[in-house]
């Protein structure tokens, strides 16, 4: 599995990222995560508004800073 946060690396961003990361933790899941900052590569998954979560190239979250318990299920599909 390979995720994805995508954003420009604001505190919002980062704490997105650090949740996925307690998210794989508490599920005992593996998963590659990727930091994307480069606007031109966020725009090519239609991520108009950040922080972005992309779950194996799908996007599962726009603008919002999911907590590890909302990320767990998104993980799980």
């Amino acid at each position: 599995m390979v995720i994805k946060v995508l954003g420009s690396g604001c505190p919002k961003c980062k704490k997105l990222e650090e949740n996925v990361r307690k998210a794989l933790d508490e599920s005992g899941l593996t998963a590659e995560v990727e930091k994307v900052t480069d606007m031109n590569k966020i725009m090519e998954h239609g991520v108009m508004m950040t922080p972005g979560l992309v779950v194996d190239d799908k996007v599962v979250s726009t603008g919002k800073v999911l907590a590890p318990k909302k990320i767990i299920p998104l993980l799980n599909k």
